[in-house]
């Protein structure tokens, strides 16, 4: 039996249509045409006019490359083809009014990992489609100060070997690879399920001095492998491209920790709330996997600006559920016991 196409899972979804789910076909057919465009440019490479050159920073202070800027007037102009009140950037400090009378808003990063641009790692595009609320003409932020849970669709496109898109419009999580062939998008594979149990973690351990901890114990006890307290061992990963992680966790399983640090600016992380954490979260909770800040989960927490940052955790369920326990009750955990030195990751 031949895959299903992206536009037969779409109009699948649409059934009897309504104002709101005809909105999120019709945006999402956009969106897949601007992230074809993306990548397009992306396979150029150096060969390219826009690709790994240095502007500045952006509206929230991180390093600006061109091909950030290109991507997002990319999704910008795709957008005012689309039934999109708002559309909400991390390259842009305010939201940008589209269409006052259309029902959604769209939060976007258009170009995740673009510190990798020049190394050709898989980056991607992260996206969170959200009802527009009130009046987004006197008030256009309020529509993404909403708690993650009021999303009706999220995913994202990863430009790797392969165009991928994650996708979830409430209903599982769903991945469709771009056929050159047939020129459209296929699913790859349906309703994901991200297995409860896991080996492999992925974080940046060049931080491991600057952790609180509960991190730096979780870390500890995993590298003590088979001789320490989780009695098997791990493996560690860490891309530094945000959909590339989640994509890997996806496929075979594994947590991926971003937690706040004692540097100056990173006390309450570095991940973006709105269009980073949430569609991440959104994603992963659908395939059955789970998404914290350490402690809270992420799709319960009201954003209080739009580019509010948060400490992340997600991905094997149990693996996030004993992370929490790390951070609020680590004498509980049965199998740690004083037996087990604790060595750290640096020391012998």
């Amino acid at each position: 039996m031949p895959a299903a196409t992206l536009d037969a899972f779409l109009n699948s979804y649409l059934g009897e249509p309504d104002e709101l789910r005809s909105a999120v076909v019709a945006t999402i057919r956009q969106l897949t045409q601007a992230a074809t465009t993306i990548r397009n440019t992306i396979n150029q490479g150096v060969l390219g006019t826009a690709f790994a050159g240095t502007r500045g920073a952006n509206a929230d202070g991180d390093i600006q490359k061109d091909l950030d800027v290109f991507a997002d007037d990319i999704f910008l102009d795709a957008m005012r083809h689309a039934p999109v009140a708002l559309y909400a950037s991390e390259e842009l400090e305010q939201p940008v009014l589209l269409d006052r009378q259309a029902p959604l808003a769209i939060a976007i990063d258009p170009l995740d990992g673009s510190s990798n641009i020049d190394t050709n790692v898989s980056i991607g595009t992260v996206f969170s489609l959200l009802p527009a609320t009130g009046a987004p003409d006197r008030n256009p932020a309020a529509s993404f100060l909403q708690a993650g849970l009021n999303q009706l669709g999220a995913g994202f496109f990863i430009y790797g070997p392969q165009l991928a898109l994650v996708l979830s419009l409430g209903s599982g999580t769903h991945v469709f690879v771009l056929s050159t062939r047939l020129g459209t998008f296929v699913q790859a594979y349906e309703s994901r399920i991200i297995p409860q149990r896991t080996q492999e973690f992925a974080i940046n351990a060049a931080n491991y001095r600057h952790w609180d901890e509960a991190v730096r114990l979780y870390i500890d006890d995993c590298l003590e492998g088979t001789e320490g307290p989780r009695e098997k061992d791990f493996n560690m990963r860490w891309i530094a491209s945000l959909v590339a992680d989640c994509y890997r966790i996806l496929m075979r399983g594994g947590v991926f920790l971003y937690p706040g640090d004692k540097r100056k600016g990173y006390r309450q992380g570095r991940l973006r709330l709105v269009y980073e954490a949430n569609p991440i979260a959104y994603l992963v909770e659908q395939a059955g996997g789970a998404a914290t800040d350490t402690m809270t989960r992420i799709l319960e927490i009201e954003p209080e600006s739009l580019h509010q940052r948060v400490p992340m955790v997600f991905g094997s369920a149990r693996e996030v559920a004993r992370i929490t326990r790390y951070h609020t009750e680590p004498s509980a955990i049965g199998e740690r016991a004083p037996l087990f030195s604790r060595r750290g990751l640096f020391r012998a």
